[in-house]
């Protein structure tokens, strides 16, 4: 069974046993975790396409890990000015480890 869930702003293409890394979710590890927003559900038989969402449908997973991602870095520069800033940020994510696909 596939899925594609949304969560975070963005959307993942997920099936049993899949680990993902998503924006921060709340939670310790070992906690389980519902996405409710399926966004489209189906095997090689069946397909349900949600108009945004397929109702009924869930995602279930299990917390494993929060840590950081690595560091992106930017730069902010403006011409004739003698301004030149370097920036870094590292975002917050959480590993999921999917455990079921369905309703």
């Amino acid at each position: 069974m596939l899925a594609i869930i949304k969560t975070g702003g963005k959307q993942y293409k997920v099936s049993e046993g899949d680990k993902i890394k998503v924006e921060k979710l709340e939670g310790e590890e070992g906690a389980k975790v519902e996405f409710s927003e399926v966004l489209f559900l189906g095997d090689e038989k069946d397909v349900k396409v949600g108009a945004p969402l397929v109702t009924g449908a869930k995602v279930e997973g299990k917390i494993l890990k929060t840590a950081q991602g690595k560091k992106v870095t930017g730069i902010k520069f403006k011409a004739k000015k003698r301004y030149k800033v370097k920036f870094g940020h590292r975002q917050t994510l959480t590993e999921v480890e999917i455990t079921k696909v369905g309703k």
